[in-house]
């Protein structure tokens, strides 16, 4: 109670920035939405510099921005909590609350292999990371040009070998899907790619997940999408509105994933 949150977003947001503002609310303090427009940031303020001030009024900042290396300096040079909101690399309490869902329907991670198909990107990426933290295995199926990061792949395999988990890369949905307890995709062009919708479309098309994909699935798999979603492009409508799904379930547990992220970080002092 009586917690400050700075959001320091430059990126557009629903899920987070509003489970971030409820979240906090919910537990007693209260936040600051701060866009590109109405910081000192859009006249040339340093990162640094920002980092500073801002740790001076609040007492935890989550950062929504494009280049990763932009949360990392504000984490540098700020004296409290920094939470990543999403980046071009990661999005971590997305992945907080996949893994949190997954645990909740199925009753244990032990065990569990989660697919994900399509664009091996920041959802992808701390999927790999927080799967292979968890003990539970991950496999990313993209085509040859939109993989994850090798360096991120890498970290993930290092993390597994301590936790059990099994971490695949592979361009093969059939064997990706194989006994998959979750399917998961995204959305096929990422805010900043705009202008490469239609080669991106193109390159993705087969890996669009439909009833099929689940043929070789465990029975009781389910589907998951970090949202927004493209009805028709990234799954069909009949796949994420379908019984499979538990897309909202994984939206609403951003609000308890993030609480007890701040309660973490915030609560003790």
């Amino acid at each position: 109670a009586g917690k400050t949150l700075a959001l320091l977003f430059e990126k557009h947001s629903t899920r987070t920035r509003v489970s971030f503002e409820a979240g906090i609310a919910q537990l007693g303090g209260r936040s600051i939405f701060l866009s590109p427009q109405d910081t000192q940031l859009a006249r040339g303020e340093t990162l640094a510099d920002s980092a500073r001030v801002l740790s001076e009024y609040v007492d935890g900042i989550v950062v929504r921005t494009f280049g990763h290396e932009r949360v990392e300096e504000i984490a540098r040079h700020a004296s409290v909590p920094v939470i990543n909101g999403l980046t071009d690399l990661h999005h971590p309490c997305q992945a907080l609350a996949d893994f949190l869902t997954l645990q909740e329907h199925f009753g244990s991670l032990e065990g569990l292999k989660l697919a994900y198909l399509g664009d091996g990107n920041n959802v992808a990426h701390s999927l790999l990371i927080v799967g292979s933290l968890l003990g539970a295995g991950v496999t990313v199926a993209s085509p040859p040009q939109f993989l994850p990061d090798p360096a991120v792949v890498a970290h993930a395999r290092g993390l597994a070998s301590a936790s059990g988990a099994e971490i695949h890369v592979t361009n093969d949905i059939q064997a990706a899907c194989q006994g998959a307890h979750a399917i998961y995709t995204d959305v096929w062009t990422s805010m900043g790619q705009e202008g490469k919708e239609t080669s991106r479309r193109k390159a993705l098309a087969p890996y669009r997940v439909h009833g099929e994909v689940f043929h070789g699935a465990d029975k009781d798999a389910v589907f998951m999408h970090c949202l927004p979603a493209h009805r028709g492009e990234e799954v069909t409508a009949e796949v994420i509105d379908g019984p499979r799904s538990v897309v909202f379930r994984q939206a609403g547990n951003r609000l308890h994933a993030q609480k007890i992220l701040l309660e973490i970080l915030l609560g003790g002092k």
